[in-house]
């Protein structure tokens, strides 16, 4: 878990950080639609869940996004080396339980993690076998669901600056498949630019394939 800090005074948002970190509701979200019809042939292709297959570009994408790393740590702005999942993983009975999976630039270490992580929490019925620190992504995914809108449980008593990313249901819309996506940033550590940028990113990683 590598980090640095962030040169605040040299950083061009320095105001906009002070501005939004005294905010009580600090986040801002939206709500999109990623076109998936690429990303479900490739997942076919490759023999893997279209779930693991488009978290793995999911986590790519902010990877390479340098704000989804950005992390508030007391009065510091700490920038991570590599951010990971802290996804929700479904059970049969009807409860999930949240995982922590590492990223991978190689696909094939990344499942070998992923199923690994999937199976351990699958195989329990606590709500947090696993644990994760600041550099991650939380996500969550609701296949049951295609939302147009989403918030999130927040407890305003604790400080936390993690950006969250949802996924929805899958539909099928004049021969392409439509996924809808929520993304909610700690408004201090980025703009709307950014989170642009990683949807952007996204798709385009959806498409290129492994």
């Amino acid at each position: 878990m590598m980090k640095q800090k962030l040169d605040l005074a040299t950083w061009p948002r320095k105001q906009h950080f002070e501005f939004f970190n005294q905010f009580e509701e600090p986040y801002f979200g939206v709500t999109v639609n990623v076109d998936v019809t690429l990303a479900y042939e490739h997942a076919k292709a490759a023999g893997v869940s279209l779930f693991i297959y488009y978290l793995y570009q999911s986590l790519g994408a902010a990877n390479i996004t340098e704000p989804f790393r950005y992390r508030i740590e007391g009065d510091e702005v700490m920038v991570y080396d590599a951010v990971h999942a802290s996804a929700t993983i479904n059970r049969p009975n009807g409860t999930f339980g949240f995982s922590y999976i590492n990223y991978n630039e190689s696909f094939a270490r990344f499942l070998e993690g992923a199923e690994q992580e999937i199976g351990h929490v699958q195989s329990t019925n606590d709500l947090m076998p696993s644990t994760s620190g600041q550099n991650v992504i939380h996500y969550s995914t609701l296949p049951w669901i295609n939302f147009t809108s989403i918030s999130h449980a927040r407890m305003f008593s604790y400080k936390e600056s993690v950006p969250k990313i949802s996924f929805g249901r899958i539909t099928d819309v004049e021969g392409q498949k439509i996924m809808s996506m929520s993304v909610h940033v700690h408004h201090a550590l980025m703009d709307g630019l950014h989170v642009g940028q990683y949807i952007q990113c996204f798709q385009d990683l959806l498409n290129m394939g492994l």
